[in-house]
């Protein structure tokens, strides 16, 4: 079976999108008398960068409107060129972003990070937070001088940040002049960023601070080895009664035909899903919203779970796993499946070194319904601007624009892969393939795909058929996306006691299918919830929804 690393494994958590809400940061934070500022009730909205698709290579797969992404089944032969000039002017820019990767060689030993300055004109000092790391230390520069903050910051969302909102709208500069409308054909890569990016990322008091990280309308998606799953008698169209019978019958031994990690609630991503149950908010036609906790079909997932769990399919240690331990009992095959961002497609079927057929899974039905998928924010986090001068903001922005490049243009190819015949030779089907060095200096290691990034497609190095069949899943699956409704959207107690409320309530989901709590704890835990916050952030977030729309 394919062997692992801790830094292969952390990328793989990087490119699925492995969320993490920790409540301890900065919960003593209550909502303030500033609070209500950003809210966009009330306020005169800017209107959002008008889209310009890139011009570039021809999919092969062609994307559609509702949400299916362009599919490259082979590397383009000839990249265009999305920059015109330098954007740079040979100063020190500061950036900051997280990171799911080892920490970089020094700018001095890198030279990955000597191409990219060149190519940007400017020296970068790079601050380069782990993931385990990031709360604390954002925590740390959202509480610091004004002065100290870096030029370009990324603002992660795998993290609930107490009043993040009030510290963008209080000390990042505000882009709405130099974004909004027409303003952005300044910066061409950035237009190309489509609009439900920018809609996702959202407004903070009616205005502009951030550029998103475009992401895929697929969210959490249950990866399952293909194999193990066609041999215990998976079908297309199964219902409930069959996944259950399916894991049921692949489970003997030390095999559990599924997998989960500790704060995963189980992969409740997928069942409530598959349920039809709302992701943590729906909202109806007069705009009323209503939380997916209170929703039966919500209540019957977390059933369905732990009736899974006393069969005996799932790995005994679903509650204590990490994220990156599970990932190597999926390669190896002690675990059938596990939950993990749509991104993580690319790790998947690139590290399974075809020794097993990693596939995402089609959702089952409940009670004749087709089911649904996890929509995700298609926005994986934003980055915002110290406040500075007008000409020094341009510059920052020229930077981000440089960064954002289009798959298929030669600045996205050295932004991912470096400089060729040093990070990264060519396959037989011109498809980039790392050097040992492109292994250690690389975009994972000093990533700044997470300060801006193009509009993602679906591509697969030297595997044309793993392209093919993602994209086909996707078509069958994107029309059935469950989005969060407040995706966008402002809540003074959500900024203020969002990540402690969501805590209460994932404990619950955890304890009950963990066999630790009885179902009849659930009404009593959403009543709790509702009482403490709930039903404010309902309220909160219906005058929101409305001014946005």
């Amino acid at each position: 079976m394919p062997r692992m690393s801790r830094r292969t494994l952390l990328r793989s958590m990087a490119v699925g999108g492995a969320a993490v809400s920790v409540p301890g940061l900065l919960t003593a934070c209550s909502s303030g008398s500033g609070d209500s500022d950003v809210s966009n009730a009330g306020k005169k909205l800017a209107p959002w960068p008008a889209h310009r698709p890139a011009t570039g290579p021809r999919p092969d797969l062609a994307p559609t409107e509702d949400g299916v992404q362009a599919g490259y089944t082979s590397y383009p032969s000839d990249l265009v060129k999305s920059v015109s000039r330098t954007p740079g002017d040979g100063s020190t820019v500061r950036v900051m972003t997280v990171s799911f990767g080892t920490p970089p060689k020094p700018a001095s030993h890198n030279r990955f990070w000597a191409a990219v300055e060149k190519a940007l004109g400017v020296k970068i000092e790079y601050t380069v937070i782990s993931q385990a790391d990031y709360q604390k230390k954002m925590a740390t520069v959202m509480a610091g001088d004004a002065d100290a903050l870096p030029d370009i910051i990324n603002m992660f969302s795998g993290f609930t940040l107490p009043r993040e909102a009030q510290f963008v709208q209080r000390r990042a500069e505000d882009l709405t002049p130099h974004l909004s409308g027409d303003a952005i054909a300044d910066y061409p890569n950035l237009a190309g960023i489509p609009t439900h990016a920018w809609r996702d990322m959202g407004r903070i008091g009616g205005r502009i601070y951030g550029i998103p990280l475009e992401r895929p309308l697929p969210g959490s998606t249950l990866w399952i080895n293909q194999d193990m799953f066609a041999d215990a008698g998976m079908k297309e169209g199964w219902t409930a009664e069959d996944f259950t019978s399916v894991a049921r019958r692949g489970t003997r031994g030390r095999t559990y035909m599924l997998g989960a990690a500790n704060g995963s609630l189980f992969g409740n991503g997928f069942h409530s899903a598959a349920h039809n149950a709302p992701q943590r908010w729906a909202v109806t036609k007069d705009g009323t919203f209503l939380p997916a906790a209170a929703d039966e079909r919500y209540k019957a997932s977390i059933a369905f779970q732990a009736r899974l769990r006393e069969n005996g399919s799932y790995h005994p240690d679903a509650t204590s796993i990490s994220q990156i331990d599970l990932t190597t009992l999926y390669y190896n095959g002690t675990v059938g499946s596990m939950q993990d961002g749509f991104g993580a497609y690319l790790p998947k079927y690139r590290e399974s070194q075809g020794k097993m057929n990693p596939a995402a899974a089609l959702p089952y039905s409940v009670d004749g319904e087709t089911g649904g998928i996890v929509a995700a924010r298609r926005s994986f986090g934003y980055t915002v601007l110290k406040q500075a001068r007008k000409e020094r903001i341009e510059l920052l922005l020229r930077i981000l624009d440089y960064l954002a490049a289009p798959f298929g243009s030669q600045e996205w190819e050295l932004v991912h892969y470096g400089v060729e015949g040093v990070h990264f030779t060519r396959g037989k089907d011109g498809s980039p393939e790392y050097t040992k060095l492109g292994e250690v200096e690389n975009n994972t290691n000093l990533p700044l795909k997470y300060l801006a990034e193009g509009p993602q497609v679906l591509f697969v190095p030297g595997m044309p058929d793993a392209v093919r069949a993602l994209h086909a899943w996707q078509r069958k699956v994107v029309p059935h996306a469950i989005r969060d409704a407040s995706f966008g959207l402002q809540s003074a107690t959500n900024n203020a006691q969002g990540a402690t409320l969501k805590t209460f309530l994932d404990d619950t989901v955890t304890g009950i299918i963990a066999g630790r709590l009885p179902m009849s704890e659930w009404d009593a835990a959403v009543k709790k919830w509702r009482s403490r916050g709930g039903d404010r952030m309902a309220e909160e977030y219906a005058k929101d929804y409305a001014a946005n729309t």
